[in-house]
């Protein structure tokens, strides 16, 4: 009995074919490089305060202004002293600039009620420009 399949026959070992995986591979690249989206982050260029081991250093003044609900601009002195209320940033300006004439470095301090419109604050801060005040202060209130 013979067992073998053919006289002087040999067995072929079995071959993968890689060329169609390339091919999909291929295709699944470009899909992906064509699916992709970039995503671009706009960063806003901050200058955060640092802390300062300064000794004998004065507080500045500083210029208060409350925005009521209304719009309506109150300002008050380095000495508390009231100088006014302001529907407008011009006059509003003007007294600023009045106030911070006696002082080198005055910081504007905004109180502003929760109702008061953003436009509202945005001209107090205007204000505060165009008086020549660089130093402008929000402040808030501390969740409880």
């Amino acid at each position: 009995m013979n067992f073998r399949r053919g006289f002087g026959t040999s067995r072929d070992d079995p071959e993968i074919n890689f060329i169609p995986l390339i091919d999909l591979l291929l295709v699944i690249l470009i899909f992906l490089m064509v699916t992709t989206t970039y995503t671009r982050f706009n960063e806003l260029k901050v200058e955060l305060p640092s802390v300062r081991n300064q000794t004998g250093s004065t507080k500045p003044a500083e210029l208060t202004v409350v925005v009521a609900n209304d719009g309506q601009a109150s300002l008050r002195g380095p000495d508390g002293q009231a100088a006014g209320s302001f529907n407008a940033p011009a006059p509003l300006a003007a007294a600023m600039r009045r106030l911070a004439a006696a002082h080198k470095e005055a910081v504007v301090l905004i109180y502003a009620d929760a109702g008061a419109s953003h436009q509202a604050v945005v001209s107090v801060m205007d204000a505060a420009r165009q008086a020549g005040l660089e130093r402008v202060s929000i402040a808030a209130q501390a969740p409880r």
